[in-house]
């Protein structure tokens, strides 16, 4: 059994809003600028919404003017599993929590250095455990 295979439909459904399930499950898509974190620049670490996984750290996390929080890498290499996604008449790289399979969002090559990438995660995907500052 793999790591993704002990989690059941009916655990997310139960865990989950539905508009976080239906992001993180069934595929979809928040729309751009509307996301919790979209516009956040805090610091901490990113965790899936599903299972809790360290996904992305505050220090990778950049402006793309795109809408949806962007990240230049993962918190460590082996914690996002990448797939290829032809939905919607597109071509892109579908990028998923590698612990749970939940679906995150895409990346591109258009990101600033160090990686040149660009992690577009929805942000009903994540959630942001802040680092105490005091």
């Amino acid at each position: 059994m793999s790591e993704s295979d002990k989690f059941s439909e009916s655990y997310f459904r139960e865990k989950l809003s539905p508009e976080e399930y239906y992001v993180l499950r069934e595929k979809g898509t928040e729309r751009p600028f509307t996301g919790k974190y979209w516009n956040v620049f805090s610091d901490g670490q990113y965790r899936c919404r599903a299972c809790g996984e360290p996904l992305f750290e505050s220090q990778t996390k950049f402006d793309a003017g795109c809408g949806w929080p962007s990240f230049y890498a993962p918190a460590s290499e082996g914690v996002i599993r990448e797939e290829f996604d032809a939905s919607h008449g597109m071509r892109r790289t579908e990028v998923l929590c590698q612990n749970c399979g939940s679906h995150l969002g895409h990346v591109f090559p258009d990101g600033p250095a160090p990686t040149g990438l660009r992690y577009c995660i929805n942000s009903a995907s994540i959630e942001l455990e802040e680092t105490d500052q005091s």
